[in-house]
């Protein structure tokens, strides 16, 4: 893995739909994790508010001697996030990944990171990863990748695990109900995209890859099945076009 002068892994500019290529499913291989924060950064409409605020609700919620959670971590930006969040140095912090591209240019980030508190990094599918004794778990931008059928389960994990008090962070692209309403959210998504220097070959491209792989749902779908995972307060606390953070609260 090549790094930059800093000792960070290398970042290279998004170029990965820039050419014509034969149709395939989009993978986190390490393609993609080479260019990650600028493919994030430049594709999904208020990620660079919702990072630092993952930090200010990790510090509202955050419980002494709990675990802290961060599920499809990738390089681990809301994981560093969570990790200043939290002042209780009694507390634990594991992100999990099922990309190995991912969490191993993660290991370099976490590194370089100034913060105390140590994090443990799991390769692991985060269906079948251990939880317990949660006070924050973050699923940012990660839930929409799952199998729709397998959703619940996941998230009923998630709640049996959240202590009383404790919260879920869910980030997600949706859809709307409106045909309308889709079309002009998705029309100016695009337009954020190619002011971010994307052409319309990258888009189309893009589009193509990850429809199969990546199933977003409304916003109404998202708070009954948060309700019936076992939480017991589910708001949205941003949303940029259709792009949403909802904060998923348990009670008791």
């Amino acid at each position: 893995m090549s790094k930059g002068k800093s000792g960070a892994p290398e970042q290279l500019t998004d170029r990965l739909f820039a050419t014509e290529r034969n149709p395939e499913d989009f993978r986190f291989d390490a393609s993609v994790a080479r260019v990650f924060p600028d493919m994030i950064r430049r594709s999904v409409p208020g990620y660079t508010t919702i990072i630092p605020m993952i930090e200010v609700i990790t510090e509202q919620y955050v419980q002494p001697a709990s675990h802290c959670y961060d599920l499809g971590c990738s390089l681990g930006a809301s994981t560093l996030a969570m990790r200043h969040g939290i002042a209780h140095r009694d507390c634990t912090l594991v992100g999990v990944d099922n990309s190995s591209a991912m969490i191993e240019r993660c290991e370099h980030y976490i590194a370089l990171d100034d913060h105390e508190l140590p994090v443990t990094l799991r390769c692991e599918d985060i269906l079948e990863t251990e939880l317990s004794q949660a006070s924050v778990t973050t699923l940012n931008f990660t839930l929409q990748f799952v199998p729709p059928e397998q959703r619940l389960a996941l998230l009923t994990r998630i709640a049996k695990a959240t202590l009383p008090g404790g919260v879920l962070i869910l980030s997600e692209k949706i859809r709307f109900e409106s045909e309308t309403e889709q079309d002009i959210q998705t029309r100016l998504h695009h337009e954020f995209k190619r002011a971010n220097g994307y052409s319309d070959l990258e888009i189309s491209q893009k589009r193509a890859a990850i429809e199969k792989v990546l199933i977003p749902e409304t916003l109404a779908a998202h708070r009954d099945r948060l309700i019936q995972a076992g939480f017991d307060q589910v708001l949205v606390w941003y949303q940029c076009f259709n792009f949403v953070s909802i904060l998923a609260l348990k009670n008791r």
